[in-house]
């Protein structure tokens, strides 16, 4: 019904936001990697939304890209899954990192995100295989396998998945897990 907005930043209050469309203030749910990225207050932003009508409640819920929308239209479809675990997913880990999680089946980077267990995170992966992962244009290759090792070896080093995600883009994609490695850790010691 409501697919994007216009207008002024009036407030942020995490994860809630008001925003005056000539005149008409909206309140809209984000998640934290588009609060992060809105300029400041009086300023003109544009989020792509999703409205979601309950017994209860109408609620307009607020994306920086069509990639979060996607991702979170996908979320809410999961049984057991609702707007605003959608949400804390979402605020949780970016869509690359989401996909990359549901293409390698890595339920460890899922259930790090607050207010999803060991079930909830499998349901994610089973329910999102297929759809998230090649809507990303995640392929699944050895050298795909490679970068998950080491990803999964630099989170393991204690790295967090955002520091280890830049050091993993700067590195060619065909090399070797062992290589790739050592020359994460120097490109992280800088």
């Amino acid at each position: 019904m409501i697919g994007r907005l216009t207008g002024q930043l009036a407030e942020k209050n995490p994860p809630e936001l008001l925003l005056d469309c000539n005149g008409v203030g909206y309140e809209v749910l984000v998640p934290m990697s588009t609060f992060y990225n809105l300029p400041g207050l009086g300023e003109k932003v544009t989020l792509l939304t999703h409205f979601v009508v309950r017994e209860d409640a109408q609620i307009l819920y607020g994306f920086a890209s069509q990639a979060e929308r996607a991702a979170f239209r996908q979320l809410i479809k999961i049984s057991g899954v609702g707007p605003r675990t959608a949400l804390s997913v979402l605020s949780g880990m970016s869509v690359d990192d989401l996909a990359h999680a549901v293409t390698a089946q890595e339920a460890g980077r899922i259930i790090k995100v607050p207010g999803i267990g060991k079930k909830t995170a499998e349901r994610l992966l089973l329910e999102l295989k297929g759809k998230l992962g090649a809507d990303m244009g995640v392929p699944m290759s050895a050298a795909n396998d490679a970068q998950s090792d080491i990803l999964q070896a630099l989170v393991a080093l204690g790295y967090s998945d955002r520091d280890a995600a830049l050091a993993l883009k700067a590195l060619p994609a065909d090399i070797g897990v062992s290589d790739g490695i050592k020359l994460a850790l120097k490109a992280l010691a800088k």
